[in-house]
């Protein structure tokens, strides 16, 4: 029988490089064998405990991790003191690849998080003559440029249920990357998690949630969201 995705999530990271099941989601599929031994020589694979920080915002960007399995989130304190969070990151996403001196947001761990972790000047040093690896990272950045301009919308003049009704269905979109479609879509963030990103207060994302499963939309189930209507849900995303 084969795991469930929550589990998947949250395992202990199976094998570096040839069998890494998050190498076809992420840079390193552009590697070739050799390229692929020289990384493995770069960066030591790093375990983090579930709300282990990564990195913080404004700390000496002094590596950049590939992700290999679990759920990170990511955030930023704005100047009131109130948190934003920026992203949830899966399998597949390079974190701190920047070309600032420090990093511009803070990733911590929401499950057990395996990643391969490399120091950030060997490894600009290492890509920058291969454009393959760099084309790859382009690629990447577009996805996430995409991304960026789906929380646009989530936090532009949507309504609550909107806001919720497309986080969901991005969330399953995502995780549908790593190859599985659960009945059961999980959510290792907290609802507090959920609010912070959508811009919303807890106390309206938990009565959207409850006013969608009145609807039979979707059915609250410990640990994640059971959907009962994915089309109904889709059309929610759209109604004025």
């Amino acid at each position: 029988m084969s795991q469930s995705l929550l589990s998947r999530l949250s395992d202990d990271f199976l094998g570096r490089c040839l069998n890494c099941q998050a190498r076809p989601l992420n840079v390193c599929a552009a590697f070739d064998p050799d390229e692929l031994h020289a990384m493995e020589r770069l960066g030591p694979e790093t375990h983090f405990t579930s709300k282990q920080a990564l990195f913080s915002e404004d700390e000496p960007a002094r590596h950049v991790l590939n992700l290999t399995r679990g759920v990170v989130r990511l955030y930023k304190l704005l100047p009131d003191g109130r948190r934003h969070i920026v992203g949830f990151a899966l399998p597949g996403d390079f974190l701190g690849a920047t070309f600032s001196d420090r990093y511009d947001y803070s990733a911590d761990a929401l499950t057990t998080v395996s990643a391969c972790r490399f120091p950030r000047d060997e490894f600009l040093k290492f890509v920058e003559t291969k454009p393959n690896i760099l084309r790859r990272m382009n690629e990447l950045d577009g996805r996430e440029l995409h991304l960026a301009r789906n929380q646009m919308l989530l936090l532009g003049s949507c309504k609550a249920e909107q806001k919720v009704a497309l986080f969901l269905i991005g969330w399953r979109e995502r995780l549908a990357r790593l190859g599985e479609i659960p009945d059961i879509l999980p959510l290792p963030m907290k609802r507090r998690d959920i609010a912070d990103f959508l811009g919303m207060t807890i106390e309206t994302v938990s009565r959207t949630l409850t006013k969608l499963e009145r609807k039979k939309v979707i059915s609250n189930v410990p640990k994640g969201i059971r959907l009962l209507n994915l089309p109904r849900l889709e059309d929610l995303v759209w109604e004025r």
